[in-house]
């Protein structure tokens, strides 16, 4: 394998990593060699003891697969930093690189990691102290193994601080970007969907209907926009805060609500009136505060681009986490893309692109999301909605896509079709292994014949250039 390639901040890294290996000796680097031979396992598993002795590292340990990748993962780290020799040294630096990049976009605290460390530290020491055959070999051994092993978590907490900053301005940018590319147009259509669902309320409770099917308001449409989209729009703050509060209470008077007896279903009807007067004064606030920007959107689809998914991403997942509700992620391709901007002109692949955008928008919902991931990749992040949900609409779209041709601009209509793969969030804290699922679902889907869609599941190999995540 090639030596990578350090840049200025790693490089001293690096070189401090060779300047502890020459310092130490042979005797000490051959006896932390000597501890790497049936230290790890061990060391691995105690890693892990101490850390899912804190709540929140359970977020992260608990997920089966985590466990299953973790404890190998650590194990190799472990050999890594007791065998690395000189002039595996480069990459061993940039290991911890990525390392630390993984750690950032999980979101994994930085004091777990260092507290793990520490352990690992002790427990080393007492085995090396054991394995010496005199003092000063072991001393010489202890110091370059500290040193190291503070090199290896100065590598990772430097890609750690890096990746989380660019994380936050991404998150800053987001809260500013509204979102719809109208905002008049938005607040006008989520104000709509608010009054439907009053109205669909008071034909419920008159005592047409008693059971209050669907009555939520927190799944309701305007509900849903809310949740996924309203509050990392607008901004976390007391308004958004108070609007959450009061769909709850809503909620808890529906489920008061349910009775055989018209008049005390109508008693909460006036709180909740007063409370939905209140949200839509609070939105209308909200609204006024939004600026129409398009930084994050696609030119050519008027559909968010790619910056953007990290953060909506990011989002889904700790909402699923939180409150133990589903999401699903497409990942669409236009099959055949190259032969019609070869055989038609790039014009005709352009008005494909905004055709099947534009089909995208009437055929999901409103608090979904839609990017144009690149060339002629669609990515639809579909929120509270579980697998089989996620293929129903999957199919939809590529059915409707096949069944849309799109209009050229000399008239020709050019059929078009679809190869979509299909990933629901099983609980992964890493949102790249989401994504990795759905473009190995995508790609077996145009490997399999095109215009299909393709569930996500173990036993699909990673699609072509994703680069493997190792740990």
């Amino acid at each position: 394998m090639d030596t990578p390639q350090l840049d200025e901040a790693s490089q001293p890294l690096a070189d401090a990593w060779q300047h502890c290996l020459l310092q130490a000796g042979p005797a000490a680097t051959a006896l932390l060699r000597q501890v790497a031979q049936d230290a790890p396992p061990a060391l691995a598993q105690r890693f892990y003891d101490v850390l899912l002795q804190d709540a929140r590292a359970r977020r992260f340990l608990s997920h089966e697969q985590v466990k299953d990748r973790l404890q190998p993962a650590m194990q190799r780290w472990l050999n890594q930093l007791l065998c690395t020799d000189a002039e595996g040294v480069a990459m061993a630096v940039a290991a911890q690189r990525v390392i630390g990049d993984v750690h950032a976009r999980v979101g994994i605290p930085v004091d777990l990691v260092t507290r793990g460390a520490r352990v690992l530290k002790h427990e080393l020491f007492v085995r090396v102290r054991g394995l010496a055959s005199d003092a000063d070999t072991a001393f010489a051994a202890i110091d370059c193994l500290s040193a190291t092993m503070d090199i290896a978590m100065e590598g990772m907490t430097l890609a750690y601080t890096h990746a989380r900053e660019r994380s936050s301005r991404a998150d800053a940018a987001y809260r500013l970007f509204s979102l719809v590319q109208n905002v008049s147009t938005e607040r006008e259509r989520q104000r709509a969907l608010l009054l439907d669902w009053e109205n669909t309320l008071l034909y419920t409770l008159a005592g047409h209907t008693c059971d209050g099917e669907g009555a939520s308001l927190a799944t309701s449409e305007f509900g849903l926009w809310f949740t996924h989209k309203g509050v990392p729009s607008f901004g976390e703050s007391s308004e958004t805060q108070q609007v959450s509060r009061l769909v709850a209470r809503i909620d808890a008077c529906l489920v008061r609500a349910k009775s055989d007896d018209t008049a005390q279903r109508l008693a909460v009807l006036p709180p909740i009136r007063e409370d939905l007067a209140t949200i839509r004064s609070l939105m209308t606030l909200l609204f006024e505060r939004i600026g129409e920007l398009d930084a994050g959107s696609d030119a050519l689809t008027n559909l968010l681009n790619r910056r953007f998914l990290p953060t909506v991403l990011r989002r889904e997942i700790e909402l699923a986490t939180r409150n133990q509700t589903p999401f699903s992620l497409l990942l669409l391709d236009l099959d055949h893309f190259k032969a019609i901007n070869d055989g038609h002109g790039h014009d005709a692949g352009d008005r494909a692109l905004q055709h099947v955008a534009a089909l995208l928008g009437q055929l999901t919902r409103g608090s979904d999301y839609l990017f144009r991931y690149g060339g002629e990749e669609f990515v639809v992040v579909l929120v509270a909605a579980s697998e089989s949900q996620a293929m129903v609409i999957a199919e939809s779209l590529r059915r409707q896509i096949a069944q849309s041709p799109v209009s050229l601009a000399n008239g020709q209509q050019l059929d078009l079709s679809a190869s979509i793969g299909v990933a629901a969030h099983d609980g992964h804290p890493d949102y790249e292994r989401l994504m990795a699922r759905a473009d190995a679902a995508m790609y077996a889907a145009k490997r399999g014949g095109r215009n299909r869609v393709v569930l996500a599941d173990a036993t699909l190999p990673d699609a072509p250039g994703r680069r493997a995540l190792q740990r």
